[in-house]
């Protein structure tokens, strides 16, 4: 376990004398000095790695390189010198990025290829216990089903081709990882949240994107009406947000406001449309839903300190 103190303020408060602050502060000092040799040792394996794929620019390369940083990555993992651990989980997200980005670029983009991706991501996330590999594994599969990302000139996009689809799949993933969660290790169990909150987005996006479009047909005829998607996202927040309050899920909370919010303006513009007096009535009602959001986790914050 991890904790973080404010050595100087405890001093203050004389929470702890002179002496246990020096020793402290030579073990931090230590700590800090191998956190640093690790990343600036990873930002040369990062170097090494571009200027190799720089070189030799072929989807080959990007793969092999992916497969010896991460297999490296690992092997310092499971030699368990603690010393060398954030070097090692930079070498497993490195080497998972390129073997990715090397097995996308083989095979254009082909929808199983992403499922191949996700199951790599999933495992390397599982090895070094990253987070951030677990998020991008749970956003490669959702690249099976579709969903993508874009950017132009300043202009972003956001495009989910099976709402449906990804709300119920990712419905049903969510609850899964959430109840693996309860089960699992104390060491895994962030990896599993870290899957269950990005399908959570997700189901959120795939909302999103039926209650502008709905969902529709190869041949363009809508299957399921916008305002169908629009009603049962309204319900899902709603449910969500009761659920999340009387459980202290203040993450969840946040994120249903969030979305809430989304939803309120997106629906409030695409039927009044933009003008002075709408922009001014939306305005008003999301300034008193943030005082209503910043008492309520508050008060979730209360809560949860006198449990």
């Amino acid at each position: 376990m991890k904790v973080t103190l404010d050595l100087d303020k405890l001093l203050e408060e004389r929470k702890i004398n002179q002496t246990e602050y020096e020793k402290f502060s030579l073990l931090s000092a230590h700590s800090t000095a191998t956190l640093a040799f690790n990343i600036l040792v990873g930002f040369g394996v990062i170097a090494v790695g571009g200027a190799t794929l720089a070189l030799l620019p072929t989807s080959a390369t990007a793969i092999s390189l992916g497969l010896m940083i991460g297999a490296a990555g690992i092997v310092m993992i499971y030699t368990h010198h603690e010393q060398w651990i954030v070097l090692a989980n930079i070498c497993v997200v490195v080497g998972a990025l390129l073997f990715g980005g090397g097995v996308i670029s083989a095979e254009e983009g082909a929808a199983g290829t992403y499922l191949l991706i996700a199951t790599v991501f999933a495992s390397a996330g599982i090895f070094a216990r990253s987070s951030l590999l677990t998020v991008l594994a749970v956003l490669a599969l959702s690249s099976c089903l579709g969903a993508r990302t874009g950017y132009l000139h300043a202009t972003y996009f956001l495009g989910i081709q099976e709402p449906t689809l990804t709300v119920i799949l990712f419905t049903i993933f969510s609850i899964a990882t959430y109840q693996l969660s309860k089960i699992i290790a104390a060491n895994y169990k962030d990896i599993a949240i870290a899957a269950t909150r990005t399908g959570v987005f997700l189901i959120n996006f795939g909302f999103w994107i039926g209650s502008l479009w709905g969902d529709r047909s190869q041949g363009g005829e809508i299957v399921i009406a916008d305002w169908i998607f629009a009603s049962f996202w309204a319900i899902a927040l709603i449910s969500a947000g009761i659920w999340a309050w009387q459980c202290n899920r203040r993450w969840l909370v946040n994120v249903v406001a969030v979305f809430g919010g989304i939803h309120f303006y997106t629906q409030w513009f695409e039927r009044l449309g933009a003008s002075p007096e709408t922009l001014l009535i939306a305005g008003l009602i999301a300034l008193g839903f943030a005082l209503g959001l910043r008492a309520l986790n508050a008060k979730l914050i209360k809560d949860n300190l006198h449990r």
